[in-house]
């Protein structure tokens, strides 16, 4: 008996199948034994196979967050939108449904989900398409290697509106906001110079093979998606709650709450995005495109100063195209290979001056260390103003500090600052 019981402990660990049960049951876990156990799945033999998959793969977190860009539906008042006429928006569902594996069904909800982007969230539609351009060839070259549906390139919308380096409230991190243990799982590691959760191509390499075992487990891409919002425990117990569905649009009102609004959001998003220019959405530049840019193997720890320096590329977009180094310095690891993304003339100009270029940076380094012992930084702190144009490489330059000192006095998270802000520098002594 204390087998059995041992047994339905761990099942109920493992599965969260206790948390399945209402509040209200007469039942208390104490009294279970296994028959009970056996006979109460027995009509949800869909949920029992999802939850032997998932156990398979021996994989316990996920990526649960509340991202900013999904809204409450219920909270959304109703908009009457001339621009888009109910009958009209339903055709455009019906031709999307049409060449897309998801159900893409017209429904109250998402019309006012839509028409709510429309008229509140125009701006940040301009920063998403503009963001687009670079990273979309990137996400429809993984998805289309894993077999995926490339409509998928618009969840990393919803996760993170399409910023690599984003970070949540509980942690996770990147275009598709990964948790650490996560990241782990599928291969991306984390350092102190490096979270490869912002990389760009391995975060999205990453997504993808868990998109895929997402899908493999539900068998359904509308399951796959609130799982991967939600984690695939909270959609098998929705699966129990419901009496056995497995339809999205059923399990809805059991699934929480930030789940029930994530997929109105992706195809909310999806239809935006394929539907950009019958709604005039706006533009933003990019600072680069992916086809402009070339990736080079690394052969002795450099940073995006020293570059910025000897090839005058700007920090900013050193930063933009490499958001996965957190101090602005690529790292040479014995064994590993290591890459940095340029500009392609930038990139031409590094192999061709490859060895004058690691010799100037060494050079550079050792001064460094010579003065290190020495008086580096003065005792004397100036409050510098920001002016147009300036970049913290730029202000490290002139006061022969580096940027991660800079943003460590400040408390500054990113690089990004703004003309009229005013900084504190402790300058290098002389």
């Amino acid at each position: 008996m204390k087998q059995v019981t041992l047994i339905i402990a761990i099942i109920f660990s493992l599965n969260g199948i206790a948390n399945s049960i209402e509040k209200d049951s007469t039942v208390e876990i104490q009294s279970l034994n296994y028959e009970y156990f056996k006979n109460n799945l027995k009509s949800y033999k869909t949920a029992k196979s999802i939850d032997s998959l998932w156990l398979s793969e021996l994989y316990k977190s996920s990526l649960i967050d509340t991202s900013s860009y999904i809204v409450d539906i219920d909270s959304i008042e109703v908009f009457n939108d001339a621009e888009l006429p109910t009958e009209l928006l339903k055709e455009r569902l019906a031709h999307l449904n049409s060449k897309t594996p998801f159900n893409i069904d017209y429904s109250p909800e998402l019309e006012k989900l839509i028409k709510f982007y429309l008229q509140k969230r125009r701006k940040s539609l301009a920063n998403i398409i503009g963001r687009s351009q670079y990273y979309f060839p990137v996400f429809e070259e993984h998805l289309a290697k894993n077999n995926i549906p490339l409509e998928l390139k618009y969840l990393a919308i919803i996760e993170s509106a399409l910023n690599p380096r984003a970070k949540s409230r509980v942690g996770a991190t990147g275009l598709w906001q990964f948790m650490y243990q996560t990241g782990i799982q599928y291969g991306l590691k984390v350092s102190s110079y490096v979270d490869e959760r912002s990389n760009p191509i391995k975060s999205t390499e990453a997504a993808s093979k868990y998109l895929l075992t997402l899908y493999n487990v539900f068998g359904d891409w509308n399951l796959a998606l609130a799982a991967y919002n939600s984690g695939p425990g909270n959609v098998t117990k929705a699966i129990r709650r419901s009496g056995g569905k497995t339809n999205y649009w059923n399990l809805r009102p059991y699934l929480p709450r930030e789940t029930a609004n994530y997929v109105p959001a992706f195809y909310a998003t999806l239809y935006l995005m394929e539907f950009a220019k019958e709604h005039n959405l706006q533009t933003n530049k990019v600072q680069a495109n992916f086809f402009e840019t070339d990736t080079i193997h690394i052969k002795k720890q450099i940073s995006f100063e020293q570059i910025n320096k000897m090839l005058d590329v700007d920090v900013e977009l050193l930063q933009f195209l490499n958001p996965q180094f957190k101090l602005d310095i690529v790292p040479f690891v014995k064994g590993e290979n290591n890459f940095i993304t340029l500009p392609i003339n930038t990139a031409a100009r590094f192999v061709s001056n490859e060895e004058l270029v690691y010799a100037i940076a060494q050079e550079e380094e050792s001064k460094r260390e010579k003065q290190l012992p020495q008086n580096i930084i003065t005792n004397d702190r100036i409050r510098y103003k920001v002016r147009s144009g300036d970049n913290l490489g730029k202000i490290a330059n002139k006061y022969g500090v580096n940027i991660s000192q800079i943003k460590k006095w400040n408390n500054l998270k990113s690089s990004t600052i703004r003309a009229g802000q005013y900084l504190t520098i402790y300058p290098r002594s002389t």
